[in-house]
């Protein structure tokens, strides 16, 4: 590696909005962030899953009339 032409590396704690440190290392000097690895909910295991069943009974629901419509014009 040439002499000078790279920047300055440096060594610090990334601070999260929740008080969470953490060690990294960047040209920056220093880093705040919103969410971090301790904070949020996926790695946590607060997520929250989207029941997925019944979609399609609550798409059937919505459209009922529309489909008893088309039913009625069939006949």
């Amino acid at each position: 590696m040439k002499e000078g032409i790279h920047p300055e590396y440096h060594k610090f704690s990334a601070q999260c909005a929740c008080g969470a440190e953490v060690e990294l290392g960047s040209v920056l000097t220093e880093m705040k962030v919103e969410i971090c690895s301790s904070c949020h909910p996926f790695f946590t295991g607060k997520q929250k899953l989207i029941d997925t069943a019944g979609r399609i009974e609550k798409f059937k629901q919505r459209y009922a009339k529309h489909y008893a419509k088309k039913e009625e014009k069939k006949d």
